[in-house]
């Protein structure tokens, strides 16, 4: 029998050829071990593209969100378009570190996606292509986000928080030295007011009035006659000189327990009744000079020295828990999570393959595969959520993680060495065929 001839196919741009042999192989058209390097740069750049995209495209909604709880930088501390940009721009490389597999893996189902629509997939695996040479290119570029992963985790993300805390300190000390309008009471924010009387040219405040009810166990008000704003290693402080402070503490609300006459239709029910804060006798102390610490003006603990989410991944493995500031399990979780962060990429590409690269004749098994898939990597990610909040006190979850991550990656790949379809469920598919059927009957009758 001659050869069979058909029109020439292409994959992507490239051209694999007109004349196909009895037996359709690479090597037999001549191509040889030169078109897999051609597909699997093709590949590669069609997941690194739609990674991009959805990468910057996530980012920049949550990053959105989070800036404008933060617009009042601008509407009421007098600050510039670019001081705003720069502090909340500063918390971009610890959401990438959130962000990014979950995007990579939106690349992945797009690119293999794409093969599959434009029959791409089937003439590669119809053409003898090993799954290991389609693999590659998309665990090269889940090595490569999990590279950028271990970067920003173990350096650029704390060093992102460090200058945000930092650059928080200088507007906070801006606002008090600058911002404050002298004879007008001033809200620095909730909780906290200021009140200056003058305010000379060297940055000096006369007549400081400092009103502090953040704490809810206790509220302080500071008078001073003169106050100076200094900076050092250890923050920036209001220091304030010859003055009082007046304390007050207040006790926390409680529920008492004699309930009230139950309602018709309530049996049983106990009705609580609120009794009002008790007060104690206010204590007043004078003092010649005293240090209001301005970083903890600010009820964020993300841009705070003593979180362990702004120390670097050395300092988090060297840390001495009997002179550190910080809790064992706190450094114990942060250390894990930015451990756990670059493992992600690389596992989440190799379940996303395992589901979807193996050819699908119909379009709902490629649905159920994606849904399979999608469904699988939530599930971890849940996990690793939960794990890193119960490590604090638990830290033996962490080993059951460790485990499942080992275990999914070693699954994965056994399916992609051996060409396994892994399809749903017989009776999901069936709910999902049972559903559609009844979708495509109400739709006439809705037209109706």
């Amino acid at each position: 029998m001659g050869p069979i001839r058909l029109g020439p196919i292409h994959i992507g741009a490239i051209r694999l050829g007109s004349v196909l042999p009895g037996r359709f192989s690479l090597r037999s058209i001549g191509l040889g071990s030169l078109a897999p390097s051609a597909i699997a740069r093709y590949i590669f750049a069609t997941t690194f593209s739609a990674f991009a995209i959805v990468l910057f495209s996530l980012t920049a909604v949550i990053w959105i969100t989070q800036a404008l709880r933060d617009i009042d930088l601008m509407t009421s501390r007098g600050q510039t378009v670019l001081v705003f940009l720069g502090i909340t721009g500063l918390v971009i490389p610890m959401l990438v570190l959130v962000i990014a597999p979950i995007a990579l893996m939106i690349a992945v189902m797009h690119a293999i996606g794409r093969l599959s629509n434009d029959s791409e997939l089937i003439v590669m695996n119809a053409a003898g292509m090993s799954p290991w040479v389609l693999f590659r290119p998309f665990l090269y570029m889940s090595v490569f986000v999990s590279l950028i992963m271990s970067i920003i985790g173990a350096w650029l993300g704390p060093l992102g928080l460090q200058t945000l805390n930092d650059w928080a300190n200088d507007v906070r000390a801006d606002l008090v030295t600058n911002i404050v309008q002298p004879g007008r009471f001033n809200g620095f924010e909730r909780g906290l007011t200021f009140h200056v009387r003058e305010r000379l040219p060297n940055g000096q405040l006369l007549g400081v009035f400092v009103d502090d009810r953040r704490s809810k166990t206790e509220r302080a008000t500071f008078l001073a006659e003169q106050g100076t704003i200094v900076k050092d290693e250890r923050g920036t402080f209001l220091v304030l000189e010859t003055g009082s402070v007046q304390r007050l503490e207040v006790t926390p609300q409680q529920k008492n327990k004699k309930g009230q006459k139950n309602q018709p239709g309530l049996k049983d029910q106990k009705v609580q009744n609120t009794v009002p804060e008790k007060q104690k006798d206010p204590t007043i102390v004078k003092f010649e000079r005293y240090a209001l610490d301005l970083a903890q003006a600010s009820n964020d603990q993300s841009i705070q020295r003593n979180s362990a989410r702004d120390r670097y991944i050395w300092e988090l493995i060297t840390n001495d828990p009997k002179k550190s500031k910080l809790q064992e399990g706190q450094v114990r979780a942060e250390l894990h999570d930015r451990i756990f962060a670059p493992i992600y990429p690389i596992v989440f590409t190799i379940i996303t393959f395992a589901y979807l690269g193996a050819p699908r004749t119909t379009r709902q098994g490629r649905a159920m595969s994606v849904a399979g898939a999608a469904v699988a990597i939530s599930v971890i990610r849940l996990i690793g959520f939960v794990v890193i909040v119960l490590c604090v006190r638990y830290p033996f979850v962490l080993a059951f993680h460790y485990a499942l991550l080992a275990a999914a990656t070693i699954f994965g790949l056994f399916a992609i060495h051996r060409g396994l379809v892994i399809e749903a469920p017989a009776f999901v598919t069936n709910a999902v065929d049972a559903i559609g059927a009844r979708l495509r009957r109400a739709a006439p009758a809705a037209a109706t």
